[in-house]
Parts: structure tokens; C-alpha cells; sequence
């Protein structure tokens, strides 16, 4: 007889949307000095050990590809970092690509170093780059995490994201979305369409 584990979609991850024409929460405070910005060329190099790159190539790809990095810095360091993306992105664990619609932006591939956690710097960079990407005319952004990521979960909710909808991976792998009931329905079905399986049609 099969399990409930083998039958019922288990969950692996959360898309979350944050409308950037309505009132925006109050800006979480580091708990230690830190500036905030775009990572520009010059700072290339400490992008890519940051993210554990032996080389600056994955970097300078993507920049070249139009996407934007961010960063944190305390005392001089990079000490956080996070992605913008705001025509399409490959969604490599779930198989899957997000394609954005003309004013919306995706936050992914983040990160604060080992020795900078717990100081909520995460949550004060991602208000900065949603006020950066307001500033720019972006209405929307969106942001996932898997579903054990609670750090960054919280780190959401601290800047005003609401959680939209569920990814879930079947017993056979495929992958199912499943809107929260909080989120209204239109928005769901705008994820929906906005992401393509490896085939590029219609999840």
C-alpha cells in the first residue's frame, strides 16, 4: 500500500509577490552598520568569491545578460548579496523558467556571507532594492524560497511580501502549483502563466 508521503504533492518552495504601487512596509534595520547598492564592474571579483566562484566568468555573464546584482557592505566588505532578473529566469531545481511581464522584476539567488547572519541584513537589502526598483517604474516583484528556507521566509514578511503560491512535486516529479487561499486568485494564475516547464508550454 503506498504512503501519503507517495501520493500527496510534497511541497518544495513558495513564490511570494510584493505590489510596488500600494504603501510600502517601514525599511528593517540592519543590526550593524552597513551601506547598500548596486554591485557595480569594479566589484566583480569580491561578487564572485562571495558566491564561492572560483572565477568571475558566471558573473559577468549574467551582467552582461542585463541582470543586475546587490549588495551589502559592512566595514568595507560585501557582506550580502542578491540578483534582479527582469525578463526571464531559469528556475534550475524545479526544472522550470519564469518569464516576467513588462514592469515586473524577480529577486532570486541571494545570500548574506557566515559571518554577517543574524543581523538582519538580508531583510534590509531586499527594501533597498525594492525602493531602487520602485524608484524605476517596476510595480511588482516577485521572490520565492524552498519551503525549509525559513530565514529568508521571515526576511519576506519583514519588507511586506505576501505568499502566493505553492510549488509541489508529484510521487512521477511533475511539479504543481497550488495558490494560497489568502492570494487572490488572478495573481495566482499570473505566476501560473509566467512560468514554462523545459518545453517551454504552460505549467
Amino acid at each position: 500500500m503506498a504512503s501519503a508521503a507517495e501520493i500527496d504533492p510534497q511541497p518544495v518552495g513558495t513564490f511570494w509577490a510584493l505590489n510596488l504601487e500600494g504603501p510600502l512596509a517601514d525599511d528593517p534595520q540592519p543590526r550593524l552598520a552597513a551601506t547598500f547598492g548596486r554591485v557595480e564592474a569594479e566589484s566583480v571579483a569580491a561578487l564572485a568569491q562571495a558566491m564561492g566562484l572560483d572565477a568571475p566568468a558566471l558573473t559577468l555573464a549574467r551582467f552582461a545578460a542585463g541582470k543586475r546584482c546587490y549588495g551589502a557592505w559592512v566595514d568595507g566588505q560585501l557582506a550580502a548579496y542578491g540578483w534582479v532578473t527582469f525578463d526571464e529566469e531559469g528556475i534550475g531545481e524545479l526544472g522550470l523558467r519564469l518569464c516576467l511581464s513588462p514592469g515586473e522584476a524577480y529577486i532570486w539567488d541571494c545570500a548574506t556571507l557566515p559571518a554577517y547572519r543574524g543581523q538582519r541584513l538580508y531583510p534590509a537589502l531586499l527594501a533597498h532594492v525594492i525602493r531602487m526598483l520602485r524608484a524605476e517604474g517596476v510595480r511588482q516583484v516577485l521572490i520565492g524560497a524552498d519551503t525549509d528556507n525559513l530565514a529568508s521566509q521571515q526576511g519576506f514578511v519583514l519588507v511586506g511580501f505576501q505568499p502566493v503560491a505553492d510549488m509541489l512535486r508529484k510521487a512521477s516529479g511533475q511539479m504543481v502549483l497550488r495558490g494560497r487561499a489568502s492570494a487572490p486568485e488572478h495573481l495566482v494564475q499570473h505566476i501560473r502563466q509566467a512560468l514554462r516547464n523545459d518545453e517551454s508550454r504552460l505549467l
